[in-house]
Parts: C-alpha cells; sequence; structure tokens
C-alpha cells in the first residue's frame, strides 16, 4: 500500500506539474466529499481527512460527542473510544475520532474520482493561467498540434493549450503538424473550458522581440527601438536611437553584413523591414521615414483642429519610389512618424503654386517680389511639357524656387495657428469652469441636436461654447445643425454666466456671543449696573477704589439698560458676599408724563419715560465662564411674581 500510494502520488504531481500542497488539498477535499456522501453525513458536523505520504495511509477525523451510551454512531461515541484519540476527554465533550469505514479505500476511490479530477483541472488551469499571464508580449514556442481554416492549436508548456486565428498569422505562411512556432503572447481569455491564450505573429510587438533577441544592443539598452510601422508579410519600418555616444544604431540592428537583419526577415517569412534613425526634428525624421526615396523639402503644418500635415515634395523620378506599392511605403512613414503625410514630385508642385499665383488675389505680393522667378519657372514648365531636355541647373532653380514659397506658405499657416491659440486661450478664460461640468441638457435645443451634437463628442455645455467661439464652422458640419441652431447656442453661449451657479465663499461664523468682561465695559455701563443696590454698589466701588460721590455724579449710559452688564472678575469671597436686593428707583410721575403725550402737542423737551419702574438687576456667578452678570427681572402685574427679561 505504501509503495503503491506514493508511486501514484509522485506520477501525478510530475505528470501535473503542480505543487504537492496543491494535490494534498485536493485528494483530501475528495476523501471528506466521498466519506459524506457515503454515510450521508451532515454539512454542519466537521470532517477531516488526514493522509500519511510516508507510510502510504490516510484516515476520516470526525467529529463527535463523548455520551454513556451510543444511540447515534454518526455523531456519538463512549467514553473508551474518545479517550483512544483524546486522553484527557470527558463526558459532554466534542474529540475528533477515526471513523474510516473498512471498505472505504474502495468506495472513497470511485467517489473520489471525479472530484480529484475537476480539483486538478482547476488548478491546471490556474497555473497556466498564472504563468502566461507574466508572459504577455513575450515570445514563447509550442508544437502546431491541428490546423484548420479557423487557425491552429498549438502545444504550450504546462500541457496549455494556444490558439493561434487566422488573422494573427503572416500572409502566405502555413505550417504543419508537429512544426515549431514562435509567436507572441498576445491575450489571455478564462472560460469554462480553461484558459484561452491567443498567440500572434502580426502584433509589432513580436517584432520588437525578435530585434531584442538578435541585437544584443538593444536587449542591453544601448539602441533604442522609438516606433515600428509593420504590414504583417510584406514591409515593416523600424526607427532606432542610440542612448549612447558614438554608437551607430541603424548598424547595430542590421548587423555585419546583414546577419541580423536577415535572421529576423527569414523568420517572418521574407517581410522587408527599414531600420532608420530617429530625430526629434519632424522635418529630418520624416525625410529619414520617406527613404529609400530622395526628398527635396519637407514643410510642416498643424491646423486648428489639432492634425498633423507634412507636405514632402520628391523629385520627380523618386514619386512613385516614395509612394511605394499601393501607397504602402506613404502608410507605413506615415504610422511610424505620427504625420499625415501627402507626397508630391517638384513639378507637380510647380504648376500648382503657378496656378495658385495666378489665380489667387492674396498671392498679389509673392508674384510682385518673384516676378523673375515666375517667368523662368513657367519657360521651363513650357519646355518640359514639350518634351525638351531640363539641366539640372534648371531644375535645381526650381527646387529653390519652391522651397521658397512653401517656407512662406508654412509661416503663414504658423501665424494664422498661433492667433487661433491665443482665441482658444481667451475664450476659454472666458468661460467658468462649472460650464464644463454641466451637461448639454440645459441648452434647450432639441433632443436630437443634442443626440448629435454627443454623437460628435460634445458632451458637456463648456466645450460646445468654446467651439462656437472659436470654431463655428465644426459645429456647422455637425448632421442636423444649421445658421438658426448655431444662434441659439450662441444666445446660450451669453445666458451662460447667469445660468451658472456662482460659489460663494462661505463666511465665517461668527464666534458665540459672549458679555464682555468688566474690563472692556465703558465706565458708564459699570457705574449704571453698580448703583442698583447700595450695597452692592459700595461693595464694587471699594473693589474699584472708586468713591459713592464720585460714582454719584457719572452720568447712566442707556446702552446700559438695554443689554446685560458684566461687572469686573471678583474673587470667590467677594461673589459669595454680596447679596443682591430688590429696590424701586426713583421714578417720573406717570401721570404728568401721560398729560404731555395725550395733549397732542409735541413737547420741546420730552421726559424719557424711566424703563425702570417696576424692575430690578440680580447678580449671580456664571463658573462657566468665570464672570459675575447682572440679570434684569421684571414684575408681571399684580401677580407679585418676578420673571427674567
Amino acid at each position: 500500500m505504501k509503495n503503491e500510494f506514493a508511486l501514484a502520488f509522485n506520477e501525478v504531481l510530475e505528470e501535473k506539474g503542480l505543487p504537492k500542497e496543491t494535490i494534498l488539498e485536493a485528494l483530501a477535499q475528495a476523501l471528506v466529499s466521498a466519506y459524506r456522501k457515503s454515510v450521508n453525513a451532515s454539512n454542519a458536523q466537521d470532517i477531516r481527512a488526514s493522509i500519511n505520504l510516508d507510510q502510504g495511509e490516510f484516515a476520516i477525523l470526525v467529529e463527535k460527542e463523548v455520551v454513556d451510551s451510543v444511540e447515534n454512531d454518526l455523531t456519538e461515541v463512549t467514553l473508551e473510544v474518545a479517550r483512544e484519540a483524546s486522553p484527557d476527554a470527558q463526558l459532554g465533550d466534542i474529540v475528533m475520532v477515526n471513523s474510516t469505514p473498512e471498505d472505504f479505500g474502495r468506495v472513497a476511490a470511485q467517489q473520489a474520482r471525479q472530484v480529484i479530477q475537476q480539483k486538478i483541472r482547476d488548478a491546471e488551469n490556474q497555473a497556466q493561467v498564472s504563468y502566461y499571464e507574466k508572459q504577455l508580449g513575450e515570445i514563447i514556442s509550442g508544437v502546431v498540434q491541428a490546423t484548420n481554416a479557423q487557425g491552429l492549436t498549438i502545444a504550450l508548456e504546462l500541457n496549455a493549450e494556444g490558439s493561434m486565428p487566422r488573422k494573427e498569422m503572416i500572409p502566405r505562411e502555413h505550417f504543419r503538424i508537429h512544426d515549431r512556432v514562435h509567436a507572441v503572447v498576445a491575450e489571455i481569455k478564462e472560460s469554462g473550458r480553461g484558459p484561452q491564450i491567443i498567440l500572434s505573429r502580426t502584433h509589432r510587438d513580436f517584432l520588437r522581440r525578435l530585434l531584442e533577441n538578435e541585437v544584443p544592443e538593444i536587449f542591453h539598452g544601448v539602441v533604442e527601438i522609438r516606433s515600428i510601422a509593420r504590414e504583417p508579410g510584406q514591409r515593416a519600418k523600424v526607427a532606432v536611437s542610440a542612448t549612447q555616444q558614438g554608437i551607430d544604431p541603424v548598424g547595430a540592428c542590421v548587423g555585419m553584413r546583414g546577419v541580423r537583419i536577415q535572421a529576423i526577415v527569414r523568420e517572418l517569412h521574407d517581410e522587408k523591414i527599414d531600420v532608420i534613425e530617429w530625430n526629434s526634428d519632424p522635418t529630418l525624421f520624416i525625410s529619414k521615414a520617406i527613404s529609400p526615396a530622395r526628398v527635396n523639402g519637407v514643410y510642416l503644418r498643424e491646423t486648428v483642429d489639432g492634425q498633423k500635415n507634412a507636405l514632402v515634395v520628391v523629385p520627380e523620378d523618386q514619386l512613385s519610389l516614395a509612394i511605394g506599392r499601393e501607397g504602402q511605403n506613404a502608410r507605413l512613414a506615415a504610422k511610424l512618424t505620427g504625420w499625415r503625410i501627402d507626397i508630391k514630385s517638384l513639378p507637380e508642385s510647380i504648376s500648382d503654386w503657378l496656378f495658385n499665383l495666378q489665380n489667387n488675389e492674396e498671392l498679389k505680393d509673392i508674384v510682385a517680389e518673384e516676378k523673375e522667378a515666375i517667368t523662368k519657372a513657367e519657360d521651363i514648365m513650357a519646355r518640359k511639357a514639350e518634351g525638351r531636355v531640363i539641366t539640372t541647373e534648371e531644375y535645381d532653380s526650381l527646387a529653390a524656387f519652391n522651397d521658397r514659397l512653401e517656407r512662406r506658405s508654412v509661416r503663414k499657416q504658423q501665424e494664422k495657428y498661433e492667433k487661433y491659440q491665443k482665441i482658444h486661450k481667451e475664450a476659454f478664460d472666458s468661460i467658468a469652469q462649472g460650464a464644463f461640468e454641466m451637461g448639454i441638457e440645459g441648452t434647450g435645443l432639441p433632443l436630437k441636436i443634442q443626440d448629435a451634437l454627443r454623437e460628435a463628442g460634445f458632451d458637456n455645455a463648456g466645450k460646445l461654447v468654446l467651439t462656437s467661439k472659436v470654431n463655428p464652422d465644426a459645429l456647422l458640419e455637425i448632421s442636423g445643425i444649421g445658421p438658426k441652431t448655431l444662434e441659439k447656442i450662441t444666445e446660450f453661449a451669453e445666458e451662460l454666466p447667469n445660468l451658472i451657479p456662482q460659489v460663494e465663499e462661505a463666511l465665517p461664523e461668527e464666534p458665540f456671543s459672549t458679555i464682555p468682561a468688566a474690563e472692556e465695559m465703558p465706565v458708564a455701563e459699570e457705574s449704571a449696573a453698580i448703583t442698583e443696590s447700595p450695597e452692592i454698589a459700595e461693595s464694587a466701588l471699594e473693589t474699584e477704589g472708586i468713591t459713592t460721590e464720585e460714582a454719584a455724579n457719572e452720568p447712566v449710559s442707556d446702552s446700559a439698560e438695554e443689554q446685560p452688564a458684566v461687572e469686573k472678575e471678583m474673587s470667590f469671597d467677594e461673589i459669595f458676599s454680596l447679596k443682591p436686593e430688590v429696590f424701586e428707583p426713583a421714578v417720573a410721575d406717570e401721570d404728568e408724563e401721560d398729560e404731555v403725550e395725550g395733549s397732542g402737542e409735541k413737547p420741546t423737551t420730552k421726559k424719557k419715560k424711566s424703563k425702570k419702574a417696576g424692575q430690578f438687576r440680580e447678580l449671580e456667578y456664571d463658573p462657566d465662564k468665570d464672570v459675575t452678570v447682572a440679570k434684569k427681572k421684571h414684575k408681571r402685574g399684580d401677580s407679585g411674581e418676578w420673571e427674567d427679561i
């Protein structure tokens, strides 16, 4: 048993290439599942499988309760049997007991086989996904297992299978079963049938990795691949640059007599590869990207909508070479540089300029300056049309004339672009930032127009208003938008500042209103508060060092009557020695004042009615604020009750 179990276990490990712990866990789960099915055990019962690889044995440990008399063998066990597993077991304890059935080996083998196989398959799939996720973008090799119209099925490491769709294969290349294939890992998809590993030989990263493998300078970072443009099976262009001085990046990639690049060409089924040197100057970079054709000049123009256009003028005999078969060379150069490239021959460019100079009123200044050159160019072009011979000097003069005109045009275009940039910045600054977070629903436009604007990329009001100010023609090009709709958008732009809520700065919250300290109150307020009670006044004046006569001569402030007064801070002994008393100060005769008011005549000197009638002040100490507060109380009616006011 020992030898058979150990041999079988090691065979599975070697065949599947999985970690030992993974197989042990799968085997233990399978044994537990088989036991539960064989005895119909509850899922709430704790059941574990113990596997001993050294002895080739296994056991099923089941959670059971220790009882005197066993009624249910599945959940109960006697004390004697329990102490064999746990010597300290007592009645009522829960212990794990070996409950492996006698014929469990055969039953477990039958019932656990499917579980073990599924666990192993899941572990294999997970190991494959983890391994090949690290290989994304890298070249791997495999053996062709099957071919069909959809592509190839390739056997890979870890018993994985990769698929190469027909679109990921180089055109006109064919593989047979058992052929070894090199490809780059393009994508990994997980499905119910396991991971799907998509391989590609047409991806540009495949060419990049081949260059890294064949050129040590690229692998070590001495030469850097800047960009790659490729049409699989036909032609590719690679731009490289050196990170160290004194290194020829193109020569390093080509190798001695082209040995390095030829190895890559053979792998790609004779795909032609042009290696050019990258340059930070777009003019020089584009002229090299057009190689092997010679170039007379490259002229760059950036439009207001962000497009980068380049006009390349080449000699007449280089035009077909510059364009390439079916425009292939021009397409690859555009992909490599990121510029839209237009190619013209020198005679074609001269003819276009002569026509524009004759028919465009805006070019009158150029006609006046280049009068002699224009006459000479017309004469050369007339002789060329007749099929007469044109000398090299005349071609050079045409090239120089064309270069002057193109450079002047580029300068004007640059001025327009800079002017547009300035207008764009001013318009952008004039729009509140909140507009770029506001949808176009508030524009009041019909729903169809709103949908058309969203499809065109105008998903917020700020962008819509900015375009209407800077480039309204771009809006008119959208289907369904005409002059009337543009007027509505312009009206909305004028009302936009009123529609966006202005974010006001939050005013700082006023601090909790507290009664000012006695030191901060005017002397008149202190005196008014003190003269309320004779005893209080004398004690307070003694504290301040002021005589009673001096205090009597002080004027009483009205503000002292309207707000609670606070005395200067006192010691605790002085505070508790004070006893507030109720008093009624002398007031003016109410009848006399009523007569003045009821006479209907406005008195010249109207006596102020005293508010102190029926009032008194009571001093209280506030321990929270550590101050003494004088509170006013008022007598309500004839009830004799005093209330706070």
